[in-house]
Order: structure tokens, then sequence, then C-alpha cells
């Protein structure tokens, strides 16, 4: 990725981003050299904005309802090597090097760790680490 500070020195980049009615934008992470889809999660300005500056993959969590520094807890963070915006300007992809290899919470590399067969979802991805331990309280 550029230096952040030109990436980031005027925040109206973020004007161009055609954001939900709740102020959010999905956002792909893709593995820089692979391009392996790792996964998808929701960035409002501030979490786009934090990734910019910081160089690494901060998120909205819908759930909780707050910033989600991907890795914050599992320590498998993604590095931004590029942040880009589709033609509708309306999904975010970030091409990124993930940390540990592991980009799902269930101990996978990818979210997308199952495939439709004969109208049943099939697991096609191994679990990498047991999320347990990735999770268990310190």
């Amino acid at each position: 990725m550029q230096d952040s500070s030109d990436n980031v020195g005027n925040p109206d980049w973020l004007n161009s981003i055609r954001w939900t009615e709740d102020g959010l934008v999905p956002a792909i992470a893709q593995d820089a050299e692979t391009g392996d889809i790792l996964m998808m999660a929701w960035m409002n300005a501030e979490s786009l904005r934090l990734s910019a500056e910081e160089g690494h993959a901060v998120y909205w969590s819908r759930s909780r309802g707050k910033l989600w520094r991907k890795g914050e807890t599992s320590g498998h963070q993604q590095v931004i090597r590029d942040i880009r915006l589709d033609c509708d300007n309306d999904v975010v992809l970030l091409k990124v090097d993930q940390k540990g290899g592991i980009a799902c919470h269930t101990g996978r590399r990818s979210c997308f760790y199952r495939s439709l067969e004969n109208g049943q979802w099939v697991e096609k991805d191994p679990v990498l680490k047991d999320p347990n331990r990735i999770y268990r309280s310190k």
C-alpha cells in the first residue's frame, strides 16, 4: 500500500463511497498473493479510514455494534497491501497479507469453506486450528 499519509490525508475520498442506509459498505478481504477470497465483513467510514491509516484491517461488527480490529483476539491480523473500490462505489476490496494463514473464526483459511453439492452445503476446507485454542480465555 502506498504511504498512508498520501492515501488518507484528506478524508474526502470517503465521500465517493455509496454507503448503505446504516452507513456501512461491504468489504471483501482477498489474499494479495493467491487471489483467494478470505472473508466478507462490513465497514463504516471510521473503520475504513482507520484501516487506511493503520495499514491493518478494521471492520464494523454489526452484532457487537463496535469497531473490530481483525486479529485483536486471534492474532490473525490482515495487513493491507491495497484498498480498491468497485465500479458502483458500493463494495470495498482489501488485498491483504493474512497473518497466521487463518481468516475465519472457525479456524479455517477462508470463511468460504462450504460448497453447494446436490442441494447440500458440504464442507470442503479443513480446520487448520481448533477455534477453542484460538479464542480461549487468557
